[in-house]
């Protein structure tokens, strides 16, 4: 149920969303979002009140940094006891970063905060910003039968489905169902009506206050195998000046090569204090290091499993691990359990194998 009384602040940040064409010169330019309802005419019918702050200049996704974070974050702590709920107006091209720093960053985070974004510009024919925009709004405004946001966790709504922001990757630059997340279900589905599945949204602690963190490092290298894969080639990335951490793309369940010479350049750089991450290469599923001899010579090699969190998740809870200056073995930890839900409890997944 949508509340009467619900305040919403829409952060524009830039991406196609926001783009009209000239007619003049066929050009897309930013729109004016200060004439927003005349895009939107449907805007004028919520039974809730909407804000908005652009970013100036606007942002191309592609140039997203931990920079635009903090501000994006530093937006809404300033707005924070101002409004209901947030939805941010993003490129899709780095969404899914985006929303998963933005998970980490927010502690306790008691309110919606839902990216969204667009394919096409808001002025084209057959865009599909406007049902975008509008149930992105509708979802952030959504409070239960006590007043509480159904959802208050970082988000993303794209094509029908609601994502937890921390699960989300981009699969599609050319059709409209532009994201999937493929080791948690959605929480919840657009149709004539939106339909949440409650029991898979994060709950805070009402009685404790949301913490805005603004520390990230992003002194990370990512190291993806393919066959072939020369010793030259590793031991370049494994080997770059002041990294803290190494994301390692394997095959599979986590596995790599068992050449002697790999197995003891990871194992030199784990000794030298670089935090060395494992995650698959597939889409679905998760690593196991303990199924195979190549995992486990990785494991005995002092690799840590990144389960079945999304590079995106990896990256940038590592950022703000390393940003908080937690010791080597407290990031191992860390990196181990879920803090908002980015990865899936092993409890639980034996109990969805029963």
């Amino acid at each position: 149920m949508i509340d009467i009384n619900a305040h919403i602040l829409l952060i524009y940040t830039g991406g196609t969303i926001g783009m009209v064409e000239n007619p003049q010169t066929g050009s897309l330019e930013p729109f004016d979002f200060a004439h927003l309802t005349n895009h939107l005419p449907e805007l004028q019918r919520f039974r809730f009140q909407v804000d908005h702050i652009v970013f100036n200049p606007a942002i191309d996704s592609s140039d997203i940094t931990p920079e635009h974070w903090k501000k994006m974050v530093h937006t809404i702590e300033t707005n924070y006891d101002k409004y209901d709920g947030f939805v941010i107006l993003h490129g899709t091209d780095t969404m899914a970063y985006t929303a998963s720093a933005l998970s980490f960053m927010m502690e306790n985070l008691q309110k919606p905060v839902v990216l969204t974004g667009s394919q096409l510009p808001i002025g084209k024919l057959r865009t599909d910003a406007k049902e975008n925009l509008i149930t992105a709004l509708e979802i952030a405004a959504d409070k239960d039968l006590v007043g509480n946001p159904i959802v208050p966790e970082v988000c993303i709504f794209f094509q029908n489905d609601l994502i937890r922001g921390n699960r989300a990757t981009k699969v599609n630059a050319d059709n409209f169902n532009a994201f999937k997340s493929y080791n948690y279900p959605n929480l919840a589905k657009s149709g004539i009506q939106i339909r949440y599945d409650r029991k898979l949204i994060l709950q805070p602690d009402y009685d404790k206050r949301t913490v805005f963190h603004y520390r990230l490092d992003n002194r990370i290298a990512s190291l993806k195998l393919f066959p072939g894969i020369d010793r030259k080639t590793v031991e370049t990335i494994l080997g770059l000046k002041d990294i803290k951490a190494v994301i390692m793309e394997t095959y599979g369940s986590g596995n790599a090569p068992l050449s002697p010479w790999f197995i003891e350049l990871v194992r030199e750089t784990v000794k030298r204090g670089v935090v060395v991450v494992n995650i698959t290469q597939c889409n679905t599923g998760m690593v196991d290091m303990q199924r195979y001899e190549t995992g486990r010579e990785l494991l005995k090699a002092g690799v840590i499993s990144g389960s079945d969190a999304t590079f995106e998740a990896a990256i940038t809870k590592l950022m703000f691990l390393i940003g908080h200056k937690y010791e080597k073995e407290d990031i191992k930890i860390r990196m181990k359990v879920p803090l908002v839900g980015e990865t899936t409890r092993p409890e639980d997944r034996i109990n969805e194998r029963i």
